[in-house]
Order: C-alpha cells, then sequence, then structure tokens
C-alpha cells in the first residue's frame, strides 16, 4: 500500500542528537513521564479532601524529577508547570509537551489542541531535546473526525522537521460509542485499536520519529497472567500475538506508556512484550512508578512525598529498569548496530 510504512532513512541531525539526549546508552528511552496536569490536580486534590493548586502541581513535578531522574534516561513534562522541574532533571533528558491536557468536550471526537502560547520553536528554545504530543484516537471513529486529527498531526510533524527536533506521538485509544474502555467489549477491540493506529501513524507523511503507544491488550482480561480479573478476551497465547501483530503495522520505533496501570501489572506487561519477541524500543512510564505517591503528598505533605519517592518510588522505576532489559535500542530499526554508526 503506498505510504503505508515510513521511510526509515538515518535521522537528521537534530532529531538523531535528541534521540540520544533521551536515550540510555544501550540506545533505550527508560523515561520517566510527568506531563500529566488536570487529572493530577484533581488527584492531588482528591486525596487532600479540598483543591490543589498550580503551586502543588509545580512541587510534585520538581520532587519527581529531582528523585526519579538519576533513574531514568529522561523526563516528559509540561511548560505550563513543569519547567522549574525541567531544571532538576539531574542528567536525564527533556521532552516536553505540547498539547493542551484533556480534549474538547463540547464536539464529538475527542479533538485536541496546542498549547497557546507555545510553539515548537518556543519549547526548543526552553530546553526540549524532543516534543511530544498525545491525541485521543480510534481507526472506528467518524472519518471526517479522523481527518481533522490527520491533518492537525501532520502540521505538528512538519513544524519538528523544520526544527530538526524528535516528534514523539502518543496516541490513546477510546471507545467511539461511549461505554467507556475498562469494559470486556473495548478490550477485545482494543488490539484492532492499537494496531489500526499505529499502522496510520507509521506513515512517512506525519514525520513521527518515536510512537509512543498503548500494549496492544488489556492485561485484566489476559486469561494466566497476574492481572487477570475474570473476564476472559484472550488467551495469553492469544495476547502475545497481538503483541507480534501491532509491531508488524510499521516500521517505526516504538515505546510502551504505563497507561495509569499499578508498576506490578507494567512490569508483568513489559515482561508479557518481551515473551512475545516483540521489539518495543523503551518507555515513557508515569503513574506506575509515582501514582501512590499522591496520597502522601495530598495528605501528608511534600517532605512525606519525598521520602516516599526515595523509597518506594525509586523501587518502582528500578523494576521498570529491569524489565527494560527486554527492549531492543531505537536505532536497530534504522539498520544500525550501534549508536555511533548513525553519527
Amino acid at each position: 500500500m503506498e505510504d503505508s510504512k515510513a521511510d526509515m532513512t538515518k535521522p537528521t541531525p537534530g532529531k538523531l542528537k535528541g534521540l540520544k539526549a533521551v536515550s540510555d546508552s544501550r540506545g533505550v528511552i527508560a523515561a520517566a513521564a510527568m506531563d500529566q496536569r488536570g487529572s493530577l490536580q484533581k488527584s492531588i486534590g482528591a486525596a487532600r479532601g479540598s483543591d490543589a493548586s498550580g503551586d502543588d502541581l509545580v512541587i510534585f513535578k520538581e520532587l519527581v524529577s529531582k528523585t526519579l531522574t538519576k533513574y531514568a534516561s529522561a523526563i516528559l513534562l509540561d511548560p505550563e508547570f513543569g519547567l522549574p522541574a525541567a531544571r532538576m532533571r539531574n542528567s536525564a533528558g527533556l521532552l516536553l509537551a505540547y498539547e493542551k491536557t484533556g480534549y474538547d468536550a463540547t464536539t464529538p471526537g475527542r479533538l485536541p489542541d496546542l498549547l497557546d502560547l507555545w510553539s515548537v520553536r518556543r519549547l526548543k528554545e526552553a530546553g526540549a531535546d524532543c516534543i511530544k504530543i498525545l491525541l485521543y484516537y480510534t481507526p472506528y471513529e467518524d472519518a471526517r473526525v479522523n481527518d481533522l486529527k490527520h491533518a492537525w498531526i501532520e502540521r505538528i510533524g512538519d513544524e519538528c522537521a523544520y526544527h530538526d527536533i524528535p516528534f514523539f506521538m502518543e496516541p490513546v485509544g477510546y471507545n467511539e460509542n461511549g461505554k467507556g474502555e475498562k469494559t470486556l467489549e473495548y478490550a477485545k477491540k482494543k488490539p484492532s485499536v492499537v494496531a489500526g493506529t499505529m499502522e496510520e501513524f507509521g506513515k512517512a507523511r506525519y514525520g513521527i520519529d518515536i510512537l509512543k503507544v498503548e500494549v496492544p491488550v488489556e492485561m485484566a482480561f489476559v486469561a494466566g497472567t497476574e492481572s487477570f480479573k475474570g473476564e476472559q478476551a484472550y488467551t495469553r497465547t492469544e495476547a502475545l500475538q497481538h503483541f507480534r501483530d501491532a509491531e508488524a503495522t510499521t516500521d517505526k520505533p516504538f515505546i510502551y506508556l504505563s497507561a495509569g496501570v499499578t508498576n506490578p501489572v507494567f512490569i508483568e506487561t513489559l515482561a508479557l512484550a518481551g515473551e512475545s519477541g516483540t521489539h518495543f524500543s523503551g518507555v515513557l512510564c508515569g503513574r506506575a512508578t509515582w501514582f501512590d505517591g499522591i496520597k502522601i503528598y495530598g495528605q501528608q505533605g511534600p517532605k512525606a512525598f519525598e521520602e516516599w519517592l526515595e523509597t518506594t518510588g525509586v523501587e518502582n522505576i528500578k523494576n521498570v529498569n529491569e524489565a527494560l532489559k527486554a527492549a531492543t535500542p531505537w536505532y536497530k530499526k534504522f539498520g544500525a548496530s550501534s549508536l555511533a554508526e548513525l553519527g
């Protein structure tokens, strides 16, 4: 099919520099994610029993960055509340989010929007090594809605190409009929949602350098796993094949997001990916490392949260790093045998 897969030519100098900056010595992306805004503010407020402020977000992000980037190759932050945290990221690389938090709930299709006062130029000037965009997407949405999203991503890809900075695109699937994503019905559909999305955005026209994707199964519905909750959408064997089928849709390097699951579930997920033989190139892992600390921050304050991060938070990210032994360096997607070979 024409333009079905990306033309995997050698990255340009700026893109190569950015990708190296967010990778570990193996060429694997072992990044922490801390760009949550609206959802984080609500969670802190719920834990505290009163509204959380913008200052809470700044402090929370600073503590996560200060502590966890000692064990991460990079951190993903937002420019609205995360720039102070960016200055505390040790030697880790920096990805900055370009989209507004959430989506337009007044129109159908979960349409996205960009931050009003930011551009790729400004994000790069603020120190970004890479640009990240989150997009709610399903191949099953109305074609007119998806065409708007396709054009939107094309514009961002062109903007990143002009400024020679890597473009990380994070598609998050949803149930277009509004019935939610934690159902058995959606679990059965999810493999085709993820695979179809990876196939679409793996096309060269979008200019995406790294796909930050969901795993193609809902672990709670995978029989034969510790995460299984009793309703079966797939056998373990079928789940392994879904990982392989999703990878087969694109030549793009891709990494996995933790999608809000607990640390044990994410570790088991990565183990399943490794068992499948899938050549994923790392993670951008957020809530699976620090989410349980929200209650500590909300009820006991920043000092107690910092102590929690230095113990449980560090243990969580070390668990992820151990699971990343199954990852494949992203440069191999370009036919290179080492980072040095790319320049």
